[in-house]
């Protein structure tokens, strides 16, 4: 690029909003730092976060730089089949739903900074302490690596390749960990108050953008219909594979690819059962920890299953689909000139879009970049955006794996004595670690950016049993959660690219029997928690003690402990048939996917199910924190004086 090029209008705007932007995240580092008095300061924002910062937080870390360039990479190359992974708006609360309320109660009870403390205690066991830092940078690591890897597309794209790929990682990682090391939890929630609006501001805008640049909604379903009649890629059912699942599953071998396309029944539920180790991760118990009191209701229900929800349902298939119809990929260009505003065409070098590095993941770059020449302005708002919903959750992430390396490992095991001071400065040397750590993951990795966040969710799901154990189920014992944990890590690892890369495995391929990792390692972590527990014992009236002080303050009224049952059991019927299996109804409930003229409501049958489901499922959520109460403040105990302020005991 000459030099002129590089202080054109719209690289002008470009860094002209960055910079404004990261003087703001690093003004509340600064404030952070000045407010940081102790170490709970520090990782848990003195316990202080409100409902509204616990509810901004929570969404931006959730719905990430994976959702804003990869979510939309993926359903232009898989259309409406991948298109059922914006149901993780629904399913990645439900862990949240099932834990992060009990986990707060403990968190006030025994005043527990980190999950590992809250399972030491309970298991009464050290080694689980270690483990739970293990899974946290298992988590954090490609987690955080994920997000520098999608800003330095967005960097390479937006300057015209004047900003290298790794550069733009590298400018990102030293300005978060400039904010993040410096203030602690409580910069990245106020940080996460501007990245939260900014992140679903930037989707809705470019699906509109898109949807107006392909010609209005007319043109984009005639564009949709000669896409379907076009695809070589057909199903067993013979349908396109934008327009429908290819079967509920399909039995593999050899590393085979499914027929059809890659995401059956089978795979999207367990894809989905893994982005729920999003709040079952070690990060989310800590803004359990953090916050004032346990309303977490509203990030649940109506940040994510309600504005997120429908949101990932519209505007990211839009914006997917959508490059089809602006120039991105040529053979539809060349096949339906008439349907194509080849705004993309110029942007590619008149390259099909997957036929260069990075593929998929370069094509909400390369649609905000398009606006360089027209409307400089807006284009460096939505980079902003885009870089928010980067930031956001890598912050985080950092910002909770430095407590946990602080705390679990440091202050246990090497240095019981640490002051606060001490304390903070392990922190922010953890902080710089997971960075480190997540550069070398981005630079190597090759993966799309979503299926990247996969592998890293599927970690934090393992949690589970232990959360399980702690939360609800007294019968998992110390050996078996230990045995367990390990077994799930290592199955994840065996069933995923990365583990087969490294130990050279050919007898089975990446998610066998097209069933996501994340399950694999969830079932055999139950299997031998359950095996095991069978055959040892720990300390259950320790054990008993703790759960039956959470039943006094979870209990609810008569009349809704009879709904319990019949509500679970509609969620779990709602899995199978609208996100599972059985959503292979769904490709010809509506109309016949490939005879336009029978689509009922004029789009795709698949879109119409999607969004019946989405209906339901936020329908379903409303239920399990409102009216079960599981994401609501608990109810005061008259007998309790100290509620909702309970004892705090010194961890055993």
């Amino acid at each position: 690029m000459t030099e002129t090029a590089a202080i054109t209008p719209k690289v002008a705007w470009i860094f002209g909003a960055m910079i404004l932007y990261w003087a703001y995240c690093i003004l509340w580092g600064i404030i952070g730092a000045r407010r940081a008095r102790t170490a709970s300061d520090y990782f848990l924002a003195g316990r202080q976060l409100s409902p509204l910062l616990f509810t901004l937080a929570a969404t931006a870390t959730c719905f990430s730089g994976w959702t804003f360039i990869g979510h939309p990479g993926l359903s232009y190359t898989d259309g409406w089949q991948y298109a059922y992974a914006s149901f993780y708006a629904l399913t990645i609360p439900l862990t949240g739903i099932l834990f992060l309320k009990r986990q707060w109660l403990l968190g006030q009870r025994h005043g527990f900074v980190t999950p590992g403390s809250l399972l030491a205690a309970y298991f009464r066991s050290d080694a689980l302490r270690v483990l739970v830092v293990m899974v946290a940078l298992l988590f954090s690591v490609p987690y955080v690596g994920l997000q520098l890897r999608a800003a330095g597309f967005l960097f390479n794209v937006l300057t015209d390749g004047l900003l290298g790929v790794e550069f733009g990682m590298w400018v990102l990682a030293s300005v978060v960990v400039s904010y993040v090391a410096s203030g602690g939890l409580r910069t990245v929630a106020w940080v996460d108050v501007l990245q939260a609006p900014l992140l679903a501001v930037g989707i809705v805008a470019i699906g509109l953008l898109t949807l107006h640049l392909v010609g209005g909604w007319d043109r984009f379903i005639a564009g949709v219909i000669a896409l379907a009649q076009d695809d070589p890629l057909r199903t067993p059912d013979g349908y396109s594979h934008y327009l429908a699942i290819p079967g509920p599953v399909q039995w593999l071998r050899d590393g085979s690819q499914a027929v059809g396309g890659p995401w059956t029944g089978a795979m999207i539920l367990s894809y989905l059962i893994a982005l729920m180790g999003i709040q079952a991760s070690p990060a989310f118990s800590m803004l359990a920890f953090a916050s004032r009191k346990p309303a977490f209701a509203a990030q649940q229900f109506w940040a994510s299953a309600v504005v997120m929800g429908l949101i990932l349902m519209v505007f990211t298939v839009i914006q997917g689909i959508g490059g089809h119809f602006l120039g991105a990929d040529r053979a539809f260009l060349a096949a339906h000139p008439d349907l194509v505003h080849p705004v993309l065409a110029d942007e590619l070098k008149q390259r099909d879009l997957l036929s260069l590095p990075g593929g998929r993941d370069l094509l909400t770059p390369e649609l905000i970049n398009w606006l360089g020449a027209t409307a400089p302005w807006l284009m460096g708002l939505l980079a902003l955006a885009a870089l928010a919903a980067m930031e956001s959750t890598a912050s985080c992430y950092m910002a909770t794996a430095g407590g946990l390396i602080a705390y679990d490992l440091v202050k246990r095991f090497l240095l019981p004595s640490a002051d606060d001071h001490t304390l903070k400065f392990i922190g922010r040397i953890g902080v710089m670690l997971v960075v480190m750590l997540a550069l070398l993951v981005a630079e190597a990795s090759t993966d799309a950016l979503a299926l990247l966040g996969g592998l890293a969710v599927s970690y934090g799901l393992q949690m589970t049993p232990a959360l399980v154990a702690v939360c609800y189920w007294s019968f998992p014992t110390r050996q078996g959660i230990i045995a367990g944990l390990l077994v799930g890590l290592a199955a994840v690892t065996l069933t995923e690219a990365a583990g087969l890369r490294w130990f050279g495995i050919t007898a089975w391929g990446r998610w066998p029997l097209t069933i996501h990792a994340a399950v694999w390692g969830l079932a055999a972590n139950w299997a031998v928690t359950l095996l095991t527990s069978a055959f040892t014992r720990d300390d259950a009236a320790h054990k008993a003690d703790w759960h039956r002080w959470l039943a006094e303050r979870t209990a609810l009224p008569a009349h809704k402990r009879r709904w319990v049952l019949p509500i679970a059991t509609l969620t779990g019927l709602w899995m199978l048939f609208a996100i599972g299996p059985g959503a292979v109804i769904g490709n010809t409930w509506f109309g016949t996917p490939d005879a336009p003229t029978s689509w009922l409501f004029g789009i795709p049958p698949i879109w119409t199910w999607q969004l019946l489901g989405w209906a339901v499922g936020a329908g379903l959520l409303a239920l399990l924190t409102y009216y079960l109460e599981l994401g609501c403040a608990p109810r005061p105990n008259p007998q309790d004086s100290r509620f909702p302020h309970p004892e705090r005991t010194a961890p055993p």
